[in-house]
C-alpha cells in the first residue's frame, strides 16, 4: 500500500474534494488548502512528502512560490496543475523545478501514477536556469489533449542533450517543434541549422552533412564545413530523413551514436573530427 503525506493547494473546492478522495483511496494522507500562504507554511514546517498545487491561487501564483519551495526543500517533488494549458505554462513549470505539469482537466489514474513515481524516485535538486521569455513569441498554440502531451514532452527534453525524432505528416509543424526545443533549451545561444534532405542531390548528401576536404572530389577547390560543423553548440534539424539513401542513413546513425565524424574523402587525420564540442543537438523530422 502506498504511503506518504500529500499537500494539496487549489482554490477550487470541487478539485480539492476529488483529489482528497482519489489520493486517500490510494493510501496517502492528504492535507488540503485553498491558498498559497498555508501551503508555504506547511512546507516551511517540514510537512508533506509531495505537493500538488494549482498555478493560480487567490494570494500568490504557484510559479512565484515554486522557487522558494525548491530552495528550502529541493528534494520535495511538486506537481503543478493549471487550466492555462499553453506551451509556456509547461515550460515555466519545468524551469522552476516542478516534477510534473498536468493540464486541467486531468486523468486521476495518471495523477496517482505520477504521485507514485515521484515518491519512489531518488530525490534530485532541480533549479530554474533561465528567465521568462515573452509567451507571445511562442510558435506553438493549442489546448487539445494532443497538444498538451507535446508541451509536456518538450518541457522534459529542453534541458537535455538527447537526439530527438519528430514524426508527423507534412505541414503539421515539425520544424516549429524543433525551433521551440532550440529557442527554449540549453543550446539557445548556439545556431539553429535546418536542412531538407529531400532537396539535396543524393551524391552530395554526405558532403552537405559532414563537409569535405580540398580535392575530395572533382570541383572541391577548398575545404567546406558541413551542416554538423555549422550547428556546433546549437541544434541541427534534419527534415525528411526518410528520403536519404540507405548508406547515408547508416553513416548518420553512427554519427548520432558516437558523436564523431570525418569530412567526406578527408585527408587522413590523427583522430576523427568531432561533430562539435559540445556536439549539436540533432533533431530529425520524418
Amino acid at each position: 500500500m502506498p504511503t506518504g503525506n500529500i499537500l494539496v493547494a487549489d482554490d477550487d473546492a470541487a478539485i480539492r474534494t476529488v483529489l482528497n478522495q482519489a489520493l486517500s483511496r490510494a493510501g496517502y494522507e492528504v492535507r488540503l488548502t485553498s491558498n498559497a500562504a498555508t501551503l508555504w507554511r506547511w512546507v516551511a514546517q517540514g510537512e508533506g512528502d509531495l505537493v500538488i498545487t494549482d498555478v493560480v491561487m487567490p494570494d500568490e501564483n504557484a510559479f512565484d512560490l515554486l522557487p522558494r519551495i525548491k530552495k528550502l526543500r529541493p528534494d520535495l517533488p511538486v506537481i503543478v496543475m493549471s487550466a492555462q494549458n499553453t506551451f509556456m505554462t509547461a515550460i515555466r513549470a519545468s524551469e522552476r523545478g516542478a516534477y510534473e505539469y498536468l493540464p486541467k482537466p486531468f486523468d486521476l489514474k495518471e495523477l496517482i501514477a505520477i504521485v507514485g513515481r515521484a515518491l519512489a524516485e531518488p530525490k534530485q535538486k532541480r533549479e530554474p536556469d533561465r528567465d521568462d521569455q515573452d509567451g507571445d513569441a511562442i510558435p506553438l498554440v493549442g489546448r487539445s489533449p494532443a497538444m498538451q502531451d507535446i508541451y509536456r514532452v518538450l518541457a522534459r527534453l529542453m534541458q537535455t542533450d538527447l537526439t530527438v525524432m519528430i514524426t508527423g505528416e507534412s505541414g503539421t509543424g515539425k520544424e516549429l517543434v524543433a525551433r521551440a526545443l532550440h529557442d527554449y533549451g540549453k543550446r539557445r545561444s548556439g545556431p539553429f541549422v535546418a536542412i531538407n534532405m529531400a532537396a539535396i542531390p543524393r551524391d552530395l548528401i554526405e558532403s552537405e552533412l559532414f563537409g569535405h576536404e580540398k580535392g575530395a572530389f572533382t570541383g572541391a577547390a577548398a575545404r567546406s564545413a558541413g551542416r554538423f560543423e555549422q550547428a556546433e553548440g546549437g541544434t541541427l534539424f534534419l527534415d525528411e530523413i526518410g528520403d536519404m539513401p540507405m548508406d547515408a542513413q547508416t553513416r548518420l546513425l553512427r554519427v548520432l551514436q558516437q558523436g564523431e565524424y570525418t569530412p567526406s574523402a578527408a585527408v587522413p587525420r590523427s583522430r576523427p573530427t568531432c561533430a562539435s564540442s559540445p556536439p549539436p543537438t540533432r533533431i530529425s523530422g520524418n
